[in-house]
């Protein structure tokens, strides 16, 4: 059994010890906005909080984080009122939406460690996480609304 804290709530789960955290929360924990991309930690759409750090779901075993607190999208502000939840929806971020979630959990640590971003900061930080449809301009757009600044034009 192993015991973890999901969106501030005490889960156990009766799993093996190798199995991703992407698929505890997704099976066990029936929370379905962390998504399934690449299975390997390159896209990002998995990415998730781990005691308040930004992680990849799909392979960190769930073993890896007994005890720990995870929130996902649906923790991050549960009645979807967190300022980057509302930048996403005021910016028309998403094109599909299917790598959102990772990315608004990325921005959530960009944002905490740089309260007021510059483009090298969110080119750093959010550059692991991958989105088909380039809505990058718009998710860029979206993080600095977040953040209370005005979105700078591009050379």
């Amino acid at each position: 059994m192993h015991h973890v804290i999901i969106n501030g709530v005490p889960f156990a789960a009766d799993v093996d010890a190798d199995t991703p955290l992407l698929w505890v929360l997704r099976d066990e924990a029936k929370l379905s906005g962390t998504k399934f991309g690449c299975g390997i930690g390159l896209c990002g759409a998995c990415t998730v909080h781990v005691n308040g750090r930004a992680v990849r779901s799909c392979i960190t075993p769930v073993s890896a984080v007994a005890g720990s607190a995870v929130t996902t999208i649906e923790g991050l502000s549960p009645d979807g009122k967190h300022p980057l939840q509302q930048a996403w929806i005021a910016t028309q971020a998403p094109q599909c939406g299917y790598c959102q979630s990772g990315q608004i959990m990325q921005a959530a640590t960009l944002l905490r460690d740089y309260p007021q971003p510059t483009d090298a900061n969110i080119d750093a930080v959010m550059s692991g996480n991958l989105c088909r449809c380039m809505a990058y301009v718009r998710i860029r757009k979206a993080i600095k609304l977040a953040a209370g600044m005005r979105e700078t034009p591009h050379a």
